[in-house]
């Protein structure tokens, strides 16, 4: 049979060669054996080759004859690629001489081409014998009827795989080096054979990931199943990591400091979307890391997209690394933006962070306060260090004057006095008396639902460095990891991990004292009892103050368009605040008693608010719920019972359960304790009951326990009538 080689490339010497370089090239070549898992009929058939090759070619007279042959054939060649281009309009093809070998010598001639590194000419002579027997010529039948020929032939075709992977990797194209690397574990896995290749494969195939999710998420136009397919080679290795600080073992090569720095290289070829999506799960484990990278997707979310509710639900979460670290002033520009600027003021006051401090300080000047500072300061973090993060935001302008005109905004702002009833479903009363803000507990009778609807854990402490230590820019690097080391022989992480890409990503520029290197452990530092308690977030109420301080801090235009807001605030909300503060409050210092019952009415019309009605609105949310987030996953059910704000946030968080491929079955039961009517204000109501609520939590289709509870709490719903019909616009637990 004929096969791509000639005597020359056999023993890997130019047609030039002197009878020295030929004899030096044969010893050479005789004395570097293959891997000790061929059999001897392959050594024997290749050292056959080497003996032919040398003997005709030390022979002068041989020689000689052989060139003669060659350069025929070499010719031939040639000329027929040469017409058979010139009829197809093609460039000339590359052209190879062939020897003629007997049968025995192909595994032989395989491994030779093996050695000489033509990985794709090994694939394609090899395959096909693998096929069916039947399917066989009777030569191909004759070659594999040799004992260990078979196995000979997939050890060589394996290897081809495994350094044709690694010559890809070495010109940076991963997915190609891992296409070849998955063939090879394909064919070992279908043979059955040889475990130490499939596991040197498999190495490889670890390593490459962190390059290939770099590779999948930075292209300029990528198909939507490529990034898919990134996020879903990122998550494989958050899940054997243990989450992004987590101290398990993804056989990547990358320590947790590495690993940070390979999160922060991807973030600005992910949308805020993907960012908030990842990170919040991420967050639920829980890990400070991806709490803070999800705090910062929702906040650019939540300007850009002028969705406020996402902004409210980041300073919760800011809440609860305030404990471990300095966030105050994250939670400063949360509560400007949410049109708190006592609690952004209380904010700063905490704030230990002298660099951004002293420029606030400094643009405040002439005014009673640090809010004109504070605004700007705002629009220049949101520029500077949340945007460029953000693969669609990149380009993106902050302008607060903006973000206030707009009508959604101005929507949501004054529905403020019911957004902690309306961030969660249950909110939790500390039992120290604190101001009631939304926590994550094992608890299920106390628990917040979070984003995918299943109640949420305490932020534990973490061994790894503090969330905004861990995002430190001093040690990023800045080059495109576009060439593989000695990574994939399993040396050190520095090696083998990507570096930075052509568009390099920067991680949130932090304020002095971040330029130090990463700690491992978070500060041993609490906040004083007096912190604890000057923390509580106070509800923003319109006042004078308000539209003088976003005057001096934004100018006259702002201050005209926050004038109109003020005005709209005061006059068309009026009716909102009366209820409020007709509404029994309880705040957390205290136990509430139970709302009065309302004095006796005249006999009421069917949508008079009386406790029958009032069950049931309470018992069709409850029902519009498990609709929602049931296996079925009926997301329009809530909008016939609840209203803004509280409607966008339970869609949302039935759309991340049904993304995440969880449903939940509920049982209820419901006894409504008081109804209480806005005696200023008919449409709006407030009904106290005792709910006790079953649920049985799934995940992609398995009884998830840990998320499942039965809890019985008592419960304050805020309604508000709507054509006819009563809704739930927030929900409160006491």
């Amino acid at each position: 049979m004929r096969i791509p080689l000639d005597y020359y490339r056999i023993l890997g010497v130019p047609i030039q060669a002197t009878e020295q370089q030929l004899s030096q090239a044969y010893h050479d070549r005789a004395l570097q054996l293959p891997r000790r898992e061929y059999s001897d009929n392959t050594i024997n058939a290749r050292k056959q080759l080497l003996d032919e090759a040398y003997a005709v070619l030390c022979d002068p007279e041989r020689r000689s004859t052989y060139d003669a042959s060659f350069l025929a054939k070499t010719y031939d060649l040639e000329s027929e690629a040469t017409e058979r281009s010139s009829n197809l309009g093609t460039g000339h093809p590359a052209t190879t001489p062939w020897l003629e070998i007997s049968n025995e010598q192909f595994v032989g001639a395989l491994l030779i081409l093996h050695e000489l590194g033509e990985y794709e000419l090994v694939l394609q002579l090899g395959r096909p014998l693998l096929e069916p027997r039947e399917t066989l010529t009777p030569e191909q039948q004759q070659i594999i009827s040799v004992p260990l020929v078979r196995t000979d032939i997939v050890l060589t075709l394996a290897l081809a795989c495994l350094e044709a992977g690694r010559d890809q990797w070495q010109q940076g194209q991963s997915e190609e080096a891992a296409r070849y690397g998955q063939m090879g574990q394909d064919l070992l896995l279908q043979e059955g054979l040889f475990p130490n290749l499939r596991g040197e494969i498999q190495a490889d195939l670890y390593k490459l990931r962190p390059y290939r999710v770099l590779e999948l998420l930075s292209q300029e136009d990528p198909q939507e199943p490529q990034r898919r397919k990134g996020i879903q080679l990122l998550q494989e290795m958050f899940e054997e990591r243990g989450g992004i600080d987590g101290n398990g073992d993804d056989q990547s090569g990358l320590g947790i400091d590495d690993f940070l720095k390979f999160i922060q290289q991807i973030r600005s070829y992910l949308s805020a979307s993907e960012q908030q999506e990842i990170f919040e799960r991420e967050a639920r484990r829980p890990s400070a890391v991806g709490t803070y990278l999800a705090i910062y997707a929702m906040v650019a979310r939540g300007f850009t997209e002028r969705q406020p509710g996402l902004i409210a639900r980041a300073k919760d979460l800011l809440s609860r690394l305030s404990r471990r670290q300095d966030v105050h002033l994250e939670q400063a520009v949360c509560a400007l933006l949410l049109g708190q600027t006592e609690e952004a003021s209380r904010a700063l006051e905490l704030s230990q962070e002298y660099e951004p401090l002293a420029f606030i300080r400094e643009h405040s000047q002439g005014s009673p306060d640090l809010l004109p500072g504070l605004c700007l300061y705002g629009e220049r973090w949101l520029q500077t260090e949340v945007f460029p993060h953000f693969r669609n935001l990149s380009s993106e302008q902050a302008a607060l004057k903006d973000y206030f005109a707009d009508e959604r905004v101005q929507a949501y702002l004054e529905q403020i006095p019911a957004e902690d009833e309306a961030a969660n479903e249950w909110s939790v009363v500390d039992s120290q008396g604190a101001t009631p803000t939304p926590q994550l507990q094992n608890n299920p009778s106390v628990a917040s639902l979070g984003a995918d609807g299943s109640p949420q854990e305490n932020l534990a402490p973490v061994s790894s460095p503090s969330a905004k230590q861990s995002l430190n820019p001093a040690t990023s690097s800045k080059t495109a990891p576009r060439s593989r080391s000695s990574s994939s022989t399993g040396t050190g992480a520095k090696e083998s991990r990507p570096a930075a890409s052509s568009r390099p990503s920067s991680p949130p520029k932090r304020r002095g004292r971040e330029d130090v290197a990463p700690r491992k452990h978070p500060p041993d530092t609490a906040p004083t009892p007096s912190q604890e308690s000057r923390r509580s977030p106070r509800r923003y109420t319109p006042d004078n103050s308000f539209g003088r301080y976003l005057f001096i801090g934004l100018g006259g235009i702002a201050a005209i368009i926050l004038l109109i807001f003020f005005i709209q605030w005061v006059f068309g909300g009026r009716n909102t605040e009366v209820a409020e503060e007709q509404t029994p409050a309880t705040p957390a210092e205290t136990v509430s008693e139970p709302s009065p019952t309302p004095e006796p009415t005249p006999e009421p019309t069917p949508d008079t608010l009386d406790e029958s009605l009032a069950t049931k609105v309470v018992s069709s949310w409850l029902s519009a719920k498990a609709a929602a987030l049931g296996e079925n996953h009926q997301i329009d059910a809530l909008n016939s019972v609840l209203t803004e704000p509280l409607l966008s946030e339970w869609r949302n968080i039935a759309r991340q359960v049904e993304q995440n491929n969880a449903y939940r079955e509920y049982s209820h039961d419901v006894t409504v304790e008081s109804v209480q009517i806005n005696p200023d204000n008919p449409n709006l109501a407030t009904v106290q009951a005792t709910v006790q609520e079953t649920a049985t939590a799934y995940s992609n289709g398995q009884p998830d326990t840990g998320n499942s509870y039965d809890s019985t709490l008592s419960v304050r719903y805020s309604l508000v009538k709507e054509e006819d019909s009563w809704k739930i616009r927030g929900v409160q637990v006491l």
